[in-house]
């Protein structure tokens, strides 16, 4: 019973925070509906309420779950759906509408719902004391600083050093745990949409007295955000692992594997599930009609030639995804997971920033470019999506030498074990929510 407590509390904590901003839009009222009446001060009190029984329910679901400001961030986002989208309707005696206008209507309540999720993950974190990680050490949080200070300038943000430097000081303190670059990378992917989230569409605006917006969300930000916390995390992770490397003399602290056939069979396999993705994603090119654009890169119009430099460029995608996610596949649904995450990714870096640099064109990250590259986003997804499961197939074919079946069978179940109760499942199903939100943020 002390999670349903716990998670009462910080539902409450969660409710005066989105009720703040509830407040500032006047949509108070609105929530009073419930009860029959427009009074902004009961639509308060129903809206805590609410937000009282809906961060129960978060303390049951997130008592064993580890990383829980993504668990919180994909709660309050799941919320925004059963809530103002299905539920507010039905109480209010209207019919339910999930068309693209009426969530257009209610993306100020998305936002409050993701400010709510993540309030209530870190209130519950801070009532979970016991659970509470010790600080980082001081190198740690430099590494941080330093990464995101990097990120901040490559990514070209307007303050990007100063936003830089604040997202990697936050990140180890809310991400300890020890991984490889792939699930690194998109666990930054997710934490840079929080900080679009929080400082962008939040905290800028505050500091800068400006009315809060929450209505036009500055979209074009979006994917400099995206590749900041992506960009962040993989270099914390790069400059840990150098540091232990050039400083830790245990030997335990390292993974003893030779570059010998076992990569050369992965980097093999990562081409094939490239080439097979690739394939996939040939359809959606067609459909739109963008292979002569590709062939733009190397100087020709033909769509033949195009589809042979996507193809090229979708098995190279897939060897980096072999050498990022080696290993972290534990079944069929975790390889989908990683790799429409890896999708989404490329969906930034590559239809919206690589593509049009290679083309000659200038790199546009605003509303109309987004709304011109979403079917490449459908592509991109269904391309790492493929790219995952054909990847795990592959990787399952082989058993290593030194082990045993049942010790494989063990192993896996461990590893899928831990990654079910970590962030892993946030992260996929974030991954989607952000997908599915571009048409929606986009004004």
């Amino acid at each position: 019973m002390k999670e349903l407590y716990r998670g009462a509390i910080a539902g409450f904590f969660g409710g005066l925070v989105f009720g703040a901003a509830m407040a500032v839009y006047g949509t108070l009222p609105t929530v009073a509906g419930i009860v029959r009446t427009d009074s902004a001060v009961v639509g308060f009190a129903v809206h805590m309420v609410f937000a009282v029984i809906i961060g129960a329910g978060f303390g049951l679901i997130a008592a064993r779950q580890r990383q829980l400001v993504l668990w919180g961030l994909l709660y309050g986002a799941s919320w925004w759906f059963l809530g103002p989208l299905t539920l507010l309707p039905l109480l209010r005696g209207e019919l339910v509408n999930w068309d693209l206008s009426t969530a257009r209507a209610l993306v100020p309540s998305l936002i409050g719902h993701l400010c709510y999720g993540m309030a209530v993950a870190f209130a519950y974190l801070v009532l979970r004391g016991d659970q509470i990680p010790a600080r980082p050490a001081g190198k740690v949080v430099l590494r941080g600083g330093v990464a995101g200070a990097i990120a901040g300038i490559l990514c070209l943000l307007g303050s990007g050093f100063l936003i830089g430097v604040a997202a990697g000081l936050l990140y180890p303190y809310l991400f300890r745990t020890r991984e490889n670059t792939g699930p690194a990378l998109v666990r930054g992917t997710v934490y840079g949409f929080m900080w679009w989230v929080l400082f962008a569409l939040t905290a800028e605006p505050l500091l800068l007295d400006v009315e809060l917006d929450w209505a036009r969300p500055p979209i074009d930000q979006l994917p400099g955000y995206v590749l900041l916390g992506s960009l962040t995390a993989v270099l914390y992770t790069w400059l840990g692992a150098l540091a232990r490397r050039l400083f830790v003399d245990d030997v335990r602290q390292f993974t003893v594997e030779s570059p010998g056939t076992r990569g050369l069979r992965a980097v093999g396999y990562g081409a094939a599930a490239g080439l097979v993705g690739g394939a996939l994603f040939t359809v959606v090119m067609v459909v739109v009609g963008v292979l002569p654009t590709v062939a733009s890169m190397v100087g020709s119009s033909d769509p033949v030639v195009g589809l042979v430099v996507h193809l090229v460029i979708s098995q190279i995608i897939g060897v980096s995804y072999a050498v990022l996610f080696r290993r972290q596949s534990f079944s069929v649904a975790s390889g989908i997971g990683w790799g429409v995450c890896y999708g989404l990714f490329w969906w930034v870096l590559g239809n919206l920033t690589l593509l049009p640099a290679f083309t000659g064109n200038p790199v546009r990250w605003d509303p109309a470019a987004l709304s011109a590259g979403f079917p490449s986003l459908a592509g991109h997804l269904a391309y790492g999506a493929a790219l995952g499961a054909v990847y795990y197939w592959l990787e399952t074919r082989t058993n290593p030498w030194w082990m045993t079946r049942n010790a494989v069978e063990e192993a896996r179940l461990e590893g899928r074990r831990a990654q079910y109760l970590g962030s892993a499942p946030a992260l996929w199903t974030l991954t989607v929510f952000i997908a599915i939100s571009v048409p929606v943020l986009i004004p």
